[in-house]
């Protein structure tokens, strides 16, 4: 008979206040895990500043380095604060990024579900789809964010939540490692 994994948290949720370091924190988890031989795919968003000044979000696909904007403050898409949502390159890179991690990958990173990104059904979807697949899930969910998806991704019974912080995201980093090898 196999030995079963107990307790083991299928998804990773990554999320605390605006600059701590979730995104950061990911990347470095998504690093340690392609260098030990993991496959893994998804999207990772980042700030881009001009003259030290934040202007828009790029959103990267991990595994085809496709890049675009996920918000730019000169857009005409959905407001978020100052920023307008670029729908055409979150469906055409994030959403892509993540339903080809679904097909390809064994671990899949998505970053994030926030207010920006849940303006995007396809993204909603395949959000969704990434959460009820069996792989491993690393995800970052904005603290303020209000929708069913990020309700019912808080309260799934194969999720763990690691609130990030400037003390402790060294120490979260090791631990996230361990968990994700742990899990696949």
């Amino acid at each position: 008979m196999q030995k079963m994994k107990m307790n083991m948290s299928r998804v990773l949720i990554l999320t605390g206040a605006p600059g701590v370091g979730k995104t950061t924190l990911l990347t470095k988890i998504v690093d340690a895990l392609k260098a030990k031989g993991v496959s893994v795919g998804g999207m990772v968003s980042h700030e881009v500043r001009k003259d030290n000044v934040r202007v828009g979000f790029e959103i990267l696909d991990l595994t085809s380095g496709k890049h675009g904007w996920l918000a730019h403050v000169n857009g005409d898409g959905p407001q978020v604060g100052k920023y307008h949502v670029n729908l055409g390159d979150l469906d055409r890179i994030g959403t892509a990024a993540i339903t080809q991690a679904l097909e390809k990958c064994r671990v899949i990173a998505i970053d994030e579900i926030g207010p920006m990104e849940l303006y995007s059904q396809k993204f909603k979807q395949a959000a969704a789809q990434a959460l009820e697949s069996k792989k491993l899930v690393l995800v970052v969910v904005h603290g303020k964010a209000k929708d069913p998806l990020v309700t019912q991704v808080k309260r799934r019974v194969d999720a763990e939540i690691f609130n990030v912080t400037f003390s402790n995201r060294e120490k979260l980093l090791e631990q996230l490692i361990s968990k994700a090898l742990n899990t696949i």
